[in-house]
């Protein structure tokens, strides 16, 4: 079969589609056959380097759907011809076909269609943590959440809707607001013409928000604490626009006794109990309508390097999706 494959860290330009044997599962795995694959930014991080990978040349991807095509021993709970997805795990969701532990590893409802699942189970489960685990949004209150119309954001916009909250995001165009509005959003700052603290401030009357959803990173930040009211969080998830420059612990004391967090999806997954509850919340939630996955872009999983290009460029919308 074939896989999109780095042999070194660089940009789009090092990725390679190329032919790979795929072994049969072994004790606790299967063989999947993908239908959809999901691309996410934590993906931009590994092939740079800045989330480094067990050894070189790596696949890549950690989103997929698709159907078991072969059991390993000892696998209980699958079996061939089943419709599973997953988010985490080994990279190499870049691929035809592969290998996968069933213990990372979801089934995907009958009515999910597997693109649906490519699209939504990673940033889906992602915006349950954040927004129901890390700070649990409660109705009546006020959220800021950056990148409103980038994969996660949508979707969480969505959930954060359902739940009564009031949620101001924060987007790069006028297309891009227009789908965050969609989505929710009650109302939207467009950085690229506006100070988002200061915009922030007057909406919220000058009292700040409770929590901000940051998966911006560089650009945005420090000045999100600005943004904040007194025993405030920040929750970083993400590095868009490069690593954070270093944090004065003593600036949270200044600003208001603020909290601050860098979350991951792998940590609130981490247990078997965890990844169910959190893929269960997700597909109940596209069952009921609650959450709508926008796909913005299909690719060929041949035109991988492109489709990346597209995303580190800030030029897709919601969900990304390679098809082998």
């Amino acid at each position: 079969m074939r896989a999109l494959r780095f042999h070194e860290h660089g940009g789009p330009e090092v990725l390679r589609f190329e032919a790979v044997p795929v072994p049969d599962p072994g004790p606790g795995e299967v063989r999947i056959r993908h239908e959809a694959i999901g691309l996410n930014y934590i993906d931009v991080y590994h092939r740079t380097g800045l989330y480094p990978v067990a050894s070189l040349p790596s696949g890549l991807g950690l989103e997929a759907a698709g159907e078991v095509t072969a059991v390993g021993p000892g696998v209980e709970g699958f079996a061939v011809g089943d419709k599973v997805a997953y988010a985490g795990g080994p990279l190499g969701a870049c691929a035809e076909e592969r290998v996968f532990p069933a213990e990372r590893l979801v089934h995907r409802p009958g009515a999910v269609a597997a693109d649906v699942a490519a699209a939504v189970l990673l940033k889906g489960m992602t915006a349950e943590f954040l927004i129901h685990r890390t700070f649990e949004v409660q109705p009546g209150q006020t959220v800021l959440f950056h990148a409103a119309a980038g994969g996660v954001g949508l979707l969480a916009c969505q959930w954060l809707k359902a739940k009564g909250a009031r949620v101001i995001g924060t987007v790069g165009s006028e297309a891009k607001a227009a789908l965050a509005r969609a989505a929710g959003c009650d109302e939207v700052i467009l950085y690229t013409k506006e100070d988002f603290v200061a915009r922030t401030r007057a909406l919220t009357g000058g009292q700040g928000v409770p929590v901000v959803y940051d998966s911006v990173g560089r650009d945005t930040f420090h000045r999100s604490l600005d943004c904040l009211a007194p025993r405030g969080l920040l929750v970083g998830f993400g590095n868009a626009s490069g690593k954070p420059d270093p944090l004065d612990v003593g600036s949270l004391a200044v600003k208001g006794s603020l909290f601050v967090t860098r979350a991951t999806l792998f940590t609130y997954t981490a247990s078997r109990a965890d990844l169910e509850l959190s893929a269960g919340r997700v597909f109940d939630a596209v069952a009921r309508a609650t959450l709508r996955p926008h796909i913005g872009q299909r690719f060929a999983l041949a035109d991988a390097a492109q489709a990346y290009r597209a995303l580190e460029g800030r030029g897709t919308t919601g969900s990304t999706l390679l098809l082998p």
